[in-house]
Formats: C-alpha cells, sequence, structure tokens
C-alpha cells in the first residue's frame, strides 16, 4: 500500500485526486499508477484503469489475475474492469460510501450475476489514505 499511496502523492501533486494503485503478480510489481484524468483528458483515467492497461500490455494478455492495491474503494467503472481483467485480489486503503463498489455503496466483487469474483481486503492503511483524498477536497473548498 506504501508505494500505491506514493503514487497517489504524485497525483495530487500534478493536480489530480490523489489516488494511487499498483498491480503485482507473482511478488513483482508490473505497473503503478495515480489518477491521470485532467493530464490525459480521459474520464476514464483513473489510477486502477491506468494500472490495469499497463499490466495487460507488459503482460501480453488482457486476462491478468494477480492482485490490485489501490489508496481508495474503486468505483463501479473501475470494478468492472478489475472483472474483465480477472484480478484475483483487491485490496485497498480507505472506503468510499458514496460510490465505492466493492462493498460500501455496491458490491460487485461477490455478485452472483457477474462471471467472476474477487478476493477484497479493504482498510489497509485506511486512515493514511482517507486523510490524504480529504485533505485534498479540503484545500479546494
Amino acid at each position: 500500500m506504501k508505494l500505491a499511496y506514493d503514487q497517489a502523492q504524485i497525483s495530487e501533486a500534478n493536480g489530480e485526486v490523489p489516488v494511487g494503485a499498483l498491480y503485482f503478480n507473482d511478488n513483482q510489481v508490473i505497473a503503478k499508477s495515480g489518477n491521470v484524468t485532467i493530464a490525459n483528458n480521459d474520464p476514464a483515467g483513473h489510477a486502477e484503469i491506468a494500472v490495469l492497461r499497463a499490466a495487460a500490455e507488459a503482460k501480453s494478455n488482457h486476462r491478468i489475475g494477480g492482485t490490485l492495491v489501490v489508496t481508495l474503494e474503486p468505483c463501479i467503472m473501475c470494478m468492472g474492469a478489475l472483472i474483465q481483467a480477472r484480478v484475483e485480489t483487491l485490496i485497498f486503503g480507505a472506503f468510499d460510501p458514496r460510490s465505492g463498489a466493492a462493498g460500501s455503496a455496491f458490491d460487485l466483487s461477490d455478485s452472483s450475476k457477474l462471471n467472476h469474483k474477487i478476493t477484497v481486503i479493504g482498510g489497509v492503511m485506511e486512515n493514511q489514505c482517507k486523510a490524504l483524498i480529504q485533505n485534498f477536497f479540503k484545500s479546494r473548498r
């Protein structure tokens, strides 16, 4: 989570919402990124999507398995992408009660209507991840 947190801080320094993510498989980090929605003029430029794209390219496969670590509970879009990529485990920091889709507002990780289930571990470095994003938005109000 520390590496994902570092990516979130880089995103914040670039004017992005401070969310960072990384993907690893076989104990090796394959990809890491923060949010790039503003930098790339991309509404889908969430950290999770950027990491999944880089990992899929590195693995030459759209089904990547492995583990994704992110500082904020993923939204519906990102959980859909995690399911499509067949990510096995999701580890996240702060819960997102308004739009989190890994158990807070929605739970796509274990839906009987979907063809893939993801093991979810939430609340890792929760206080630090939550403070980072809360302070970001407080500074803009």
